[in-house]
């Protein structure tokens, strides 16, 4: 996975932070506080996990014959999955080596 895919989901995630702390026009009531850092890399989890319980259940449905379900639409689904669970397993280990360099010069 190259920088660019990590970029790619900070930047969506960026997208996110901003469309959750957006008004609809025409309100007067203050703007929410937008959502922290832990509470979107959670939902970005959270999206993982079901991007991943989805494409199993359609593999489980085209293995068992189900007419409804076609093989293109299974694998595009576990590419998908698989993608977004690469980005963020390499989210992650940026954070880790963020950790790892604020703690070492603060030693």
């Amino acid at each position: 996975m190259s920088q660019i895919d990590v970029n790619q989901l900070l930047q969506q995630m960026r997208a996110l932070a901003g469309a959750a702390g957006a008004q609809p026009a025409g309100t007067t009531q203050a703007p929410a506080e937008a959502p922290g850092f832990s509470e979107l890399l959670q939902h970005s989890v959270q999206q993982v996990n079901e991007m991943q319980k989805t494409a199993g259940e359609m593999a489980n449905a085209f293995a068992s014959g189900d007419p409804n379900v076609n093989l293109p639409e299974v694998m595009v689904a576990l590419q998908k999955a698989s993608l977004s669970f690469e980005a963020v397993t390499q989210v992650r280990n940026k954070l880790v080596e963020a950790y790892k360099e604020i703690m070492n010069s603060t030693l």
